[in-house]
């Protein structure tokens, strides 16, 4: 498989506190790749520095073969790099279908007065309807978006970062918040996205890491102790005791 995502020896130092401590792990294209760890293991340092947000003390990152450790936030999203964030940040205001065509737009590059003339904007609108038409918020698409239920911004969050065509998906915790059926309209969700858009899948939600994921590894204290499958990850001893000795945490 091709490796479209990579890092080699990353490191972040605060200070006196190494946050990532000489990190190397490869996305492979097409594939659902999740990042875990108990809290402050430095999952969010490296997805920062992974989106350009922090730059690292030491170590490379390389996106699509080229060299991006020193490349701005914009210029990575530039070149397909496109994340969600745990909280959403969606215009509450608008409609779901004019928040798909605000992203569609800015892909495009052009401006784009939300209430102009449909016929004014078509090849926007076709698109944000081709995108909501294969998701279930293609039934709710005329609705407000302070209207929708948690679970419902977040599956928005996710197809406006789709519209962006990104060739790596970063999502930071895509069920948090999420009750137990949405939940799995997200796994569902994100079960299609499998070989048409890589996936890195920082989460704590394990079974739904377990049931999306073909790859996991295990960051603690600011390294990554383990990748593997599932059976591997929920079969290790040292995997277990870096979530606390909890035996069903991984279960």
């Amino acid at each position: 498989m091709t490796t479209i995502l990579e890092t080699h020896g990353l490191v972040k130092r605060f200070a006196g506190l190494t946050a990532t401590d000489n990190v190397s792990f490869a996305l492979e294209e097409g594939q659902i790749h999740a990042l875990i760890g108990p809290n402050g293991a430095g999952k969010s340092t490296l997805i920062h520095q992974l989106c350009g947000n922090l730059l690292p003390t030491e170590g490379r990152i390389m996106f699509a073969g080229q060299d991006v450790t020193r490349l701005a936030p914009a210029a990575r999203v530039a070149r397909g790099l496109g994340r969600t964030f745990q909280v959403t940040s969606l215009l509450g205001e608008f409609t779901v279908r004019q928040n798909m065509a605000v992203a569609v737009q800015a892909r495009m590059g052009r401006n784009l007065r939300i209430l102009d003339r449909m016929n004014a904007r078509r090849d926007v609108w076709d698109e944000t309807d081709d995108l909501l038409g294969g998701s279930p918020l293609g039934r709710r698409a005329d609705i407000v978006v302070d209207d929708l239920s948690h679970g419902e911004r977040k599956q928005l969050e996710l197809l406006v970062s789709l519209a962006g065509r990104p060739k790596v998906l970063l999502l930071d915790e895509p069920m948090a918040g999420l009750g137990h059926a949405e939940s799995q309209e997200m796994i569902d969700v994100l079960k299609g996205l499998r070989g048409k858009v890589t996936i890195l899948l920082v989460e704590h939600d394990m079974d739904a890491v377990f049931a999306l994921a073909d790859r996991i590894s295990v960051l603690v204290y600011g390294r990554i102790i383990m990748t593997g499958n599932a059976e591997e990850i929920a079969a290790s001893a040292e995997v277990r005791e870096a979530y606390l000795g909890n035996e069903d945490e991984l279960c």
